[in-house]
């Protein structure tokens, strides 16, 4: 083998070997050097718009103010102990914790997000988040989401759970559904599940309710309803019907408002007696 090859690979051998070495060197010196740190400060960010969880709070449950940190050594202090603790409270979905060579522990928070608050049959109140899960309500925020009442049987324990029945799931992926598209998150306003257990939406614009059974379909179903709503109701007027059945993916099914019709009767009765009067009045005067 070429000797000038040979003298290539073992200066490019004895690098790495001495990069590798630095590089145990300088981690070595600063573990020495971070088991001397103090902690000095504890800083909380916590991001979004949400406030179920306050920097009060996060400094609680790491009992900040009762000076178990400041003060500490760092390398005295279990991150992943503070992590756990703070992953414990049902409105953090994710925290992180670390230190800085500056004493400095940093903690990052991220808090749940809600997206549908239910009502169920049991006078039980709690909030589903961005991905399913069942969380409590809280004492320091009140998160303006759809609501979902009526004939709901989803029960709750109070602590953060998945959804357990095909119902409340399809509520979830409703309301979803909803939240994701501009025009529906401003027209709707309510999800309400009737006695046969059919999601039912109640919009902002109109008197009707709008059946749509279950989340099947979802796509197909909302395109049908926004054709209904440019090609039938100016025609015929936002009152005419008293219901909008879009259950069925293939069609449309408006239910009249009874309401109305018995208004119209009334009118036509009341048309009828004048007409009547003027009547009677006419001969009445013919005969004088």
């Amino acid at each position: 083998m070429n000797r000038k090859l040979i003298w290539k690979r073992v200066l490019i051998i004895s690098a790495w070997v001495i990069c590798l070495g630095g590089l145990i060197t300088l981690m070595s010196f600063i573990e020495a050097k971070k088991g001397s740190v103090i902690c000095t400060a504890v800083k909380v960010n916590i991001p979004g718009s949400q406030y179920f969880i306050d920097k009060q709070e996060v400094d609680h449950i790491l009992q900040t103010t009762s000076h178990t940190l400041i003060g500490r050594k760092l390398e005295g202090i279990d991150i992943q102990d503070l992590e756990n603790k703070l992953k414990a409270n049902p409105f953090i979905e994710f925290a992180k914790v670390y230190t800085e060579m500056n004493g400095v522990l940093r903690v990052e928070v991220s808090q749940r997000q809600p997206i549908l608050r239910i009502m169920n049959h049991y006078d039980m109140d709690f909030y589903v988040d961005q991905h399913g899960l069942k969380i409590p309500l809280s004492p320091n925020f009140t998160a303006r989401v759809l609501v979902a009442n009526g004939f709901i049987d989803e029960l709750f324990t109070n602590h953060v759970d998945s959804l357990h029945t095909k119902l409340a799931k399809d509520l979830f992926l409703t309301a979803d559904f909803i939240r994701k598209d501009s025009l529906w998150d401003a027209q709707i306003a309510q999800l309400y599940v009737n006695k046969d257990h059919e999601i039912e939406l109640i919009p902002r614009v109109g008197s009707q309710r709008i059946l749509i059974g279950n989340a099947d379909s979802l796509q197909v179903k909302f395109a049908n309803l926004i054709a209904f709503y440019k090609q039938v109701l100016p025609k015929v007027g936002w009152d005419k019907y008293s219901t909008i059945n879009i259950k069925y993916s293939g069609q449309v099914v408006g239910v009249k408002n009874e309401n109305m019709k018995a208004d119209s009767i009334r009118a036509s009765k009341a048309k009828s007696l004048k007409a009547d009067s003027a009547k009677m009045e006419k001969d009445t005067s013919q005969i004088n």
